[in-house]
């Protein structure tokens, strides 16, 4: 199946035809490329009165790092554990987007800079990201930190991955998470949606998306993947903590989103989700002053606002 491109949002289908030429095929061969480009396009730091800390955490399998955002402010604060996208297989913790929240919210913002596939396959990066929750939550303290305002999110595969370690926590310390932010997360391996089988969605296509699972997964079968990977393959949603999910209408992975909010909701899990008509995955990244753009970041701003109040 193939795009209709018609029906992008008129401020970002510009983009489709200008976008960089490898992202519409990713492969191991070609991932050091795209890497190495992500790294030479990365944009100026902004100017920002939040204070950004570099520090190295204990994990499972040694120290992962992380960058701490704290915002000005007296007493204590809200948190987000943070988690950067990029198929998991690229990106890091450099996320603007941690910045953005840390000003707009004024919650202190961990951003965690978890090892990436294939060179470390899951579970590495859960299992750097959870040792990171409980890290903030064991130090709230000296961080400044309400541990009673404690939110994970991320944006696309982050996203993902902040819901496969949601499940993670539950069924493990079940740390008092207040709250989760799915930014048109990556949770399902399979694709087997209406959405999911059209091949040529711009910025992050069906092939790619394939190949990025099977690295991630290390060519593990799609039934068999484990809730913590792919969190639409998990059975049983109850006792999540409340969701915001967003997604574009012509994003690969609307229709998974969809599902897995209906499936929160009819697990009792309180759930909002907003579908950003003509919107592109990660277009708010490519166009971010293109009105739908404002409006995706205004929504989950207010959600988590809201939700860490």
């Amino acid at each position: 199946m193939k795009l209709d491109t018609s029906r992008i949002d008129s401020e970002l289908a510009p983009l489709v035809s200008i976008l960089p030429e490898g992202l519409k095929l990713i492969t191991r061969e070609t991932l050091q490329s795209i890497r190495d480009g992500e790294i030479a396009a990365a944009p100026e730091k902004k100017p920002t009165d939040v204070v950004i800390e570099e520090r190295h955490i204990p994990g499972v399998d040694g120290d992962v790092r992380v960058l701490i955002h704290t915002p000005p402010a007296d007493g204590l604060r809200p948190a987000v554990l943070w988690i950067h996208g990029g198929g998991y297989i690229m990106g890091s913790a450099e996320d603007d987007r941690a910045r953005l929240i840390a000003e707009e919210t004024g919650a202190v913002v961990v951003s965690v800079d978890y090892r990436l596939a294939p060179e470390h396959p899951f579970p590495a990066g859960p299992e750097d990201c959870y040792s990171s929750l409980k890290w903030l939550f064991a130090n709230a303290q000296s961080l400044g930190i309400d541990s009673a305002r404690v939110a994970i999110g991320g944006a696309s595969a982050g996203a993902g991955m902040a819901a496969g370690v949601v499940l993670m926590n539950r069924d493990r310390d079940n740390l008092p998470l207040a709250f989760q932010l799915l930014l048109y997360p990556m949770i399902d391996n399979l694709h087997a949606t209406a959405s999911g089988e059209i091949e040529d969605h711009p910025v992050w296509s069906r092939p790619t998306s394939f190949n990025a699972w099977e690295m991630y997964l290390d060519g593990t079968p799609g039934l068999d993947a484990s809730p913590y990977a792919a969190a639409a393959r998990a059975t049983n949603l109850a006792g999540l903590p409340p969701a915001y999910i967003c997604v574009g209408s012509e994003d690969l992975f609307r229709d998974e989103d969809i599902d897995y909010a209906r499936r929160l909701s009819e697990a009792n899990v309180a759930t909002e989700l907003a579908v950003l008509p003509g919107m592109i995955h990660g277009g708010d990244i490519f166009a971010p002053h293109a009105k739908i753009s404002v409006r995706l970041r205004r929504g989950f701003l207010a959600a988590l606002a809201d939700a860490l109040a």
